[in-house]
């Protein structure tokens, strides 16, 4: 049996405005195995980047739990959460951002070393030297831009020293917040094969956070597709490109382009009004945009159930075999 990196059991993150709450991730339960990857998609948002942010205590959970190897870190303190902080890393979106413009390459990667006191006792700047130049060959870095400041590198640089950062505290699990999104296609792809070859050879365990379901599919072993703080669906990647059960994550399947001359995979158009986050009532909160319709629609927000081995589905018209009532809305 795979043992457990991660169980999330209820998550709520909820912030208060002048407007009302919003309930940004309300109620949802995962897990990740170790040395797996778990994509979570779904339009901006509905919730990814919050739940990412919650898992590694940068924003405080409103309730639930997160367990890390068994531990419920929701429960520990300042000091206690600093103790495992170098385990839970976290790769952010922007290459740029995130890097201090003040900072070169080795003292942007030498940080962490030295906060975390990663190197033995009695280590000297020349160990710190080759450490940093280790990450920067691991990530694909020439040993020649060690001094160099972000605004001479381009996004694909920035984002690898953003990587590499990550890298230098030896961490097991690492949060990826769209690592790809700001970058070109080219680039993209030498950094998702770059993450993968990390995975592989370290065994790391990471969250996928993207809006792209073409990347999330060749990068990810389960999804969660997510709909305004909501988990709607969550399958093997295989399954859920199979065999896609939630109306919204087909509505989202059927927007990926085919790289062919013609090829029309039957885009489903979206219609309606987008429910609100602010003190959502108890029901669907897809209901108002979803093409279909079944008896029990208004009958609260649904459950999510487990339709097949390993394919859960929040859908009043989806059942328990995966049989299914939907009709199309007049």
């Amino acid at each position: 049996m795979a043992e457990k990196i991660i169980e999330v059991r209820n998550l709520k993150k909820h912030f208060k405005t002048a407007a009302g709450m919003v309930h940004a991730v309300d109620d949802i339960t995962f897990s990740i195995n170790k040395g797996e990857t778990l994509g979570i998609v779904g339009e901006s948002g509905c919730g990814k980047t919050t739940t990412g942010r919650c898992l590694l205590r940068l924003i405080e959970p409103t309730s639930g739990e997160i367990l890390f190897n068994g531990q419920d870190i929701t429960k520990l303190s300042k000091r206690g959460m600093n103790k495992i902080r170098k385990d839970m890393q976290i790769i952010f979106q922007d290459p740029y951002s995130s890097l201090n413009p003040r900072r070169t390459v080795f003292e942007t990667i030498a940080e962490p070393i030295k906060h975390n006191k990663i190197l033995p006792s009695g280590s000297t700047k020349a160990d710190l030297e080759r450490r940093v130049v280790e990450l920067m060959t691991t990530v694909g870095l020439a040993e020649r831009l060690i001094n160099t400041y972000p605004h001479e590198l381009d996004g694909g640089r920035r984002q690898r020293i953003g990587i590499a950062r990550a890298l230098a505290v030896e961490p097991q699990f690492i949060v990826c917040d769209e690592p790809v999104s700001a970058l070109d296609v080219s680039i993209q792809a030498q950094i998702l094969n770059l993450l993968k070859e990390l995975q592989r050879d370290r065994g790391l365990t990471f969250i996928f956070i993207t809006h792209d379901l073409a990347v999330v599919n060749h990068f990810s072993d389960d999804i969660l597709v997510t709909y305004l703080g909501k988990v709607v669906e969550k399958a093997p990647s295989e399954t859920l490109f199979e065999n896609p059960m939630h109306p919204y994550t087909k509505a989202l399947l059927s927007a990926i382009l085919i790289p062919e001359a013609g090829a029309n995979r039957g885009r489903i158009q979206l219609r309606g009004e987008l429910s609100s986050p602010l003190d959502p009532p108890d029901e669907c909160r897809f209901a108002k945009r979803c093409n279909y319709y079944c008896a029990d629609c208004d009958k609260g927000t649904p459950p999510l159930i487990e339709v097949a081995p390993r394919h859960f589905v929040a859908c009043h018209c989806v059942g328990p075999n995966g049989q299914n009532s939907l009709k199309l809305k007049a």
